[in-house]
């Protein structure tokens, strides 16, 4: 219940104190390329069960065909207004909606797309019995993912034999570990990440 409260309490002021940001945005996205300014993508949530998960449009309109996964910091699908929402982690405050209508907490396992959620073993499966969360431990480990796979020779399948296991490692740790307490600590070193 206190998370709850907490989520609600939180997600509410970010969308009013962030509201003349948002408008910013959105007519950054729309001057920048063509397309909608709201980019929804259907992840796994708590339970096993689907929900759409709300960004800024950071691409071109339906360049997840050619793709799930973003390579680097230049992908060519990345718009220019994009390049930076992606680099400051602005693309993600649309998830405050996400949060305040609950499929989602401020802290929790980022949810994954259904493509490599099919992929976890009965162990990992165990990060679904939460509500996933917009940052955790394994969002401030790899803040740098995509340079990470831009490196790679091949992207997807270093996603998923070493970034992904690791992810879910850390998913797990912040099971064993959740509490108000924590959650307050993961917020506050998210929030350093960016600065930094």
């Amino acid at each position: 219940m206190l998370k709850r409260a907490f989520d609600i309490v939180c997600s509410l002021t970010g969308i009013l104190v962030l509201l003349p940001v948002f408008v910013v945005l959105a007519l950054l996205i729309i001057l920048d390329s063509r397309g909608g300014i709201f980019y929804r993508q259907v992840r796994v949530g708590k339970n096993n069960k689907d929900f759409f998960l709300l960004k800024f449009r950071t691409m071109q309109t339906g360049a997840d065909k050619k793709g799930l996964l973003t390579v680097g910091n230049k992908d060519s699908r990345v718009t220019r207004i994009g390049y930076y929402l992606r680099k400051y982690k602005a693309d993600e405050l649309p998830q405050l909606f996400n949060v305040l209508f609950g499929s989602m907490s401020l802290v929790g396992p980022r949810p994954e797309v259904r493509k490599y959620v099919d992929l976890y073993n009965a162990e990992q499966q165990k990060v679904l019995i939460v509500k996933p969360g917009i940052t955790d431990y394994a969002s401030i480990e790899y803040s740098n993912e995509n340079e990470i796979l831009a490196k790679a020779e091949n992207p997807e399948q270093t996603y998923i034999t070493e970034i992904m296991p690791h992810k879910l490692l850390l998913n797990l740790k912040y099971i064993r570990e959740q509490g108000f307490i924590t959650d307050v600590k993961i917020i506050f070193k998210t929030i350093a990440k960016i600065v930094s």
